[in-house]
């Protein structure tokens, strides 16, 4: 039963990529209606031959050979597979000053969006409109003699973690955080000796909803 529900997480990846209902998506590819492909969600049927056929002949990105067995890659161009990284489902700010202590739920594909270490959730306000909750923020551990003022960044700090754009403060020796709802939450002023860890914001999925 493990292998019949593979077989429909396959078809669903495509599907969700697609960005396609599971009914506009048969008739997408030729099929006469959805059932066939109900079919196969409810582990009453595998992958067919000619089902697989008839989604790589209309979207040719995808690997036939995964599609059918799951080895392999689910994109049949290098450039499209990008690096995976480990998605833990939990609150960026709450979660990641206890990393090596969790367990990432799945894996992120990265193809466009460069060099990152993990992916998370944002559950947070402050962002306002540029990161509203429920973001999934893609991020980079760096140094933090690396941080570029103007950029967004997770800061955790001996006594706060929270994600900021960070800004230089008059005192060299400290760092301004300011939120992107600049109205609703005030500047945090920080000293660079107080921060342990800094993520670099490389990317992120917001989600409309």
């Amino acid at each position: 039963m493990r292998e019949k529900r593979n077989n429909w997480e396959r078809i669903e990846a495509v599907i969700k990529w697609a960005n396609m209902s599971t009914n506009y998506f048969a008739r997408h590819i030729g099929l006469a209606r959805g059932e066939n492909l109900y079919q196969i969600k409810r582990g009453n049927n595998g992958i067919s031959l000619d089902v697989a056929q008839r989604i790589v002949t209309h979207f040719p990105q995808i690997d036939k050979l995964w599609l059918l067995t799951g080895d392999g890659q689910m994109f049949a161009d290098p450039q499209l597979r990008g690096v995976q990284i480990p998605f833990y489902n939990v609150d960026v700010e709450e979660g990641i000053a206890h990393l090596q202590h969790l367990e990432s739920e799945s894996d992120a594909m990265m193809p466009r969006m460069g060099d990152c270490d993990l992916a998370m959730l944002y559950s947070g306000r402050a962002m306002g409109r540029s990161i509203p909750p429920g973001t999934v923020v893609f991020l980079k551990n760096i140094d933090r003699d690396e941080i570029i003022p103007g950029e967004e960044y997770v800061i955790i700090s001996r006594k706060i973690v929270t994600l900021r754009i960070v800004r230089a403060a008059e005192d060299e020796q400290r760092l301004r955080l300011v939120a992107g709802d600049s109205e609703n939450y005030d500047d945090i002023v920080l000293d660079i000796n107080d921060i342990r860890s800094v993520y670099k914001v490389k990317g992120k999925l917001i989600i409309n909803t």
